[in-house]
């Protein structure tokens, strides 16, 4: 069979359909990029907020503690800069205590300055004229003054300080020569970070931890008496980098399992603050967001699918409508072969091929012997199941993919064979007429005669004289009695093969 109509209707159908589909799901694909590109961008955006608002507030929380340490060290200064001073070793207690501590910083949150001497035992309060006996030489604030004369401000861990929890800061008292004559020591109470966090807008899960430069907890919200005081280092999770100055840090950190977004401030504070706030409270609009719009885009997916399949489908339906119309306007309705019309534009299509790749292509052209004297007699019906058997016995013979059998009119059929020389046509031919000899049990009216035209032509021939040979060949074969098969004679076909 040559590349019909129904073929190539196929192949549009497949090519329509796949285009359809194809450009379907690169739309799909493009437009789901597309919004998971905006969505990386929304969440990008939500955690920059995030860092942009942990940020301001732990600039805010360290620009206190800055504060108010500062202004405590200041009094701490004050204090062991005129404790040497050689003009106060003869003034009375209440004048020495005025020297000492007039100017000394006061708030509900700090504990009283008090100055401890070589040996450690305190000397002088700011919160009495007569201090009461203690001795301090075992704390390790005073061993590091001690040891250490280039400490500067020594910021302990969380203590237990004069009846309240506190963290407490002290300077070194050196004389002239450098010799270490004791320390200054006051305290900030716990109570001062408590009421600074209480002043904050916080959301459940919001932690903020409060750290010494060695990484030890001073204060942590919500509070944890269980870390603080312990050195980061130590706990479980706690062998991770910590956050850099400036730097953000997202996962569990060391304290929780709570995923959370932490950020560290930039400061010179010798205090380090570091504040959080859970990812899903981070992502938690963005995930509604994410939720809603990716619902928006699975529902359009599906509906664009839909679509692609229904018509699609529709596609196909119209192909296989349209090769069934093809069918009908090219196949013989009675026989089942092709039609005059389909064998006009296989043979038209099959001789260029030939032309094209020089290649042999054979023609039979076959006529029912005595056929219209048996219609005569028998009546049409009878007529029209030998048409039908001679086409069946034509159908049998002619099996390759490329041959062409066709009712070419009435009672005559033609068989177009390429790439067969005259040899293997003749061979077709003598089958057909042996299958249809041997089909009734009535010879005289069950033969065909063939009439057989074979050549390889050239672009310098015409197709017409082709048919037009092997058509005097069947006349040639009922000259010669019926019932067999004539080969054009080469002076007709002088490039027969």
């Amino acid at each position: 069979m040559p590349f019909g109509r129904s073929k190539i209707g196929l192949f549009r159908w497949r090519l329509s359909a796949r285009l359809l589909i194809a450009s379907s799901i690169a739309t799909v694909i493009g437009f789901t990029a597309i919004c998971a590109n905006v969505m990386l961008d929304m969440r990008r955006g939500e955690e920059t907020l995030a860092r942009q608002s942990l940020e301001t507030l732990a600039s805010s929380i360290d620009a206190d503690l800055s504060r108010n340490i500062e202004v405590y060290d200041l009094s701490l200064r004050a204090v062991a800069s005129n404790i040497v001073l050689p003009e106060i070793k003869n003034v009375s207690r209440p004048i020495l205590q005025l020297i000492l501590f007039d100017h000394a910083a006061t708030a509900k949150h700090f504990g009283a300055i008090q100055v401890f001497d070589a040996e450690g035992r305190l000397t002088a309060d700011a919160s009495t004229l007569d201090p009461v006996r203690e001795n301090r030489a075992d704390e390790d604030y005073f061993k590091v003054h001690r040891d250490n004369p280039d400490v500067g401000l020594y910021i302990s861990g969380p203590i237990m300080h004069r009846g309240a929890y506190s963290i407490v800061l002290s300077r070194r008292i050196s004389g002239e020569d450098g010799k270490f004559l004791g320390v200054v020591v006051g305290s900030i109470r716990f109570t001062y970070f408590q009421e600074l966090f209480a002043r904050l807008q916080l959301s459940e899960g919001d932690t903020i931890c409060v750290l010494r430069k060695d990484r030890t907890i001073i204060m942590r919200r919500p509070f944890d008496l269980g870390v603080i005081g312990k050195k980061i280092s130590d706990l479980p999770r706690g062998k991770q980098p910590g956050v850099e100055p400036g730097g953000m840090f997202s996962g569990v950190g060391p304290v929780d399992d709570i995923p959370r977004l932490y950020v560290r401030v930039a400061s010179n504070s010798p205090l380090i603050v570091v504040v959080g706030k859970p990812i899903s409270d981070v992502f938690n609009l963005w995930r509604t967001e994410a939720i809603r719009i990716g619902a928006l885009v699975m529902a359009l997916i599906a509906f664009v699918l839909a679509v692609t399949l229904f018509l699609a489908r529709e596609i196909r339906r119209r192909a296989a409508a349209e090769d069934k119309l093809e069918e009908l306007a090219t196949t013989d309705a009675l026989t089942g072969l092709k039609n005059r019309r389909k064998f006009d534009e296989a043979i038209e299509i099959e001789w260029r091929r030939a032309v094209r790749y020089k290649t042999p292509l054979s023609l039979l052209m076959i006529d029912a012997d005595h056929f219209k004297a048996y219609n005569d007699t028998y009546g049409h019906q009878a007529g029209d199941q030998v048409l039908v058997g001679i086409a069946i016995c034509i159908s049998d013979a002619a099996t390759r993919a490329g041959d062409c059998a066709a009712r070419y009119g009435g009672e005559e059929f033609a068989v177009l064979l390429p790439g067969q020389a005259s040899a293997e046509a003749m061979m077709v031919a003598e089958t057909i007429r042996r299958k249809v000899q041997g089909w009734s049990d009535e010879p005289t009216i069950s033969t065909v005669s063939v009439g057989i035209a074979s050549v390889t032509p050239t672009a310098a021939m015409d197709w017409h004289a082709f048919v037009n040979a092997a058509d005097k060949a069947l006349y040639a074969a009922k000259a010669a009695g019926r019932n067999c098969c004539v080969m054009a004679p080469i002076p007709v076909l002088p490039l027969a093969a």
